[in-house]
């Protein structure tokens, strides 16, 4: 039987030890599901390490748990408000990551960890792309967001920027998966734009806090963005671009990839043509997203409902009384709602719940039937 688990702070501490062990993660994984806990896990001992596949390096890393400034670093950064450490057991952690080829152990947010279950679309592209390039993205982040999906992206330069703007700029969610630690800006001059995204959505990393940029952290962020999204849509790309190592990995973990095709004479479009030969689906419009994801979203409505633990009514034949919900929170959004449309803002004021729980909240109604939307506005239908 496993051990019972130590109190919040023994979890957490227990946690950064098996995180700041370092080498493969499956084994990790592995030992936390049969132990029970993190504290289990570090207690577990040699003998149950190895039967986990724990490497003898890890296993003299949980044996003298690295302490000092490090883990004081840490936990001053997990001390500030709106700063979360959500566990490979958490129940908040992403439904949508859990499923996917590789998943860390834990995920450091900045921000909301709520909007990492909307459905969200991922927008990549070059670090230096053409004007056309960056309006393209812009105009595509900005209508994606208009519909009522989160945008993603990476809070690199160029493309992932002008993103991550558009959907800042229309007042929606956005989240950002970045290659350091969540307290680190890379590039620097996006430390402003990093807090932004952080206020209106969330900033995600599976690194520690104080980790600074390596070149190979990048590429393997990029499998939590594309897991982390219904699909990824791919705007200016290089033969050799990190947009086209997310939309292989987004393909790997069963995600949706799309492609803007670009002028044959524009060197940046080869990736996106070399895409569209290889089978991703070519789109000149955020409809042409929405129509190739509507599968997965209705796969998440499912996972969301089992995390809010909340049966969706069927929808009403006639005008009659509010079904009688279990969870409060859906009964307030319910009691907000009316027979005629009703914006994000609104229903943010009646029900005093932020817009990410609203937006999965309305995903599940949305899909039930019991609710409709057309740009960004809800009724009970």
């Amino acid at each position: 039987m496993p051990a019972a688990a130590g109190t919040p702070q023994q979890e957490t501490d227990a946690l950064l030890a098996l995180l700041l062990a370092g080498g493969p993660v499956r084994p990790l994984r592995t030992l936390l599901d049969r132990a029970g806990s993190a504290c289990a896990a570090l207690a577990a001992g040699a003998e149950a390490w190895r039967a986990a596949g724990i490497a003898s390096r890890q296993a003299q890393a949980l044996a003298a748990p690295v302490g000092g400034s490090p883990l004081r670093h840490i936990r001053h950064w997990l001390e500030q408000p709106g700063h979360h450490l959500l566990g490979w057991q958490a129940a908040d952690y992403p439904a949508a990551l859990r499923s996917s080829p590789n998943p860390p152990l834990a995920l450091f947010v900045d921000g909301d960890p709520a909007c990492l279950w909307q459905p969200a679309i991922a927008v990549v592209g070059c670090r230096t792309p053409s004007s056309g390039g960056r309006d393209t993205a812009y105009a595509f982040a900005r209508g994606l967001a208009a519909s009522g999906l989160c945008v993603a992206s990476g809070l690199a330069a160029g493309v992932d920027a002008a993103v991550h703007r558009a959907a800042l700029d229309a007042g929606c969610t956005t989240f950002a998966v970045i290659g350091t630690g969540p307290d680190q800006a890379y590039p620097r001059r996006h430390a402003s734009l990093q807090q932004a995204v952080a206020a209106a959505g969330a900033v995600v990393s599976e690194y520690p806090p104080g980790t600074p940029p390596r070149s190979g952290q990048f590429p393997a962020r990029n499998r939590l963005l594309a897991a982390l999204c219904l699909g990824t849509v791919v705007i200016e790309a290089g033969e050799r671009s990190g947009a086209l190592i997310t939309a292989r990995l987004a393909a790997e973990a069963g995600r949706e990839v799309f492609a803007v095709p670009g002028s044959l004479h524009n060197p940046m479009a080869r990736g996106c043509h070399r895409l569209i030969r290889d089978g991703a689906t070519l789109v000149t419009q955020p409809a042409d997203v929405l129509e190739g994801v509507a599968n997965l979203a209705g796969e998440l409505a499912g996972a969301l409902q089992n995390r809010l633990l909340a049966p969706i009514p069927e929808a009403p034949r006639s005008p009659c009384p509010a079904p009688t919900l279990p969870d409060p929170d859906h009964q307030r959004l319910w009691n907000a709602l009316g027979y005629d449309p009703t914006g994000m803002d609104t229903l943010t004021e009646r029900t005093g719940l932020t817009a990410s729980r609203l937006s999965s909240m309305l995903l599940v109604m949305e899909l039930q039937g019991t609710v409709a939307s057309a740009h960004g506005r809800y009724a009970r239908t």
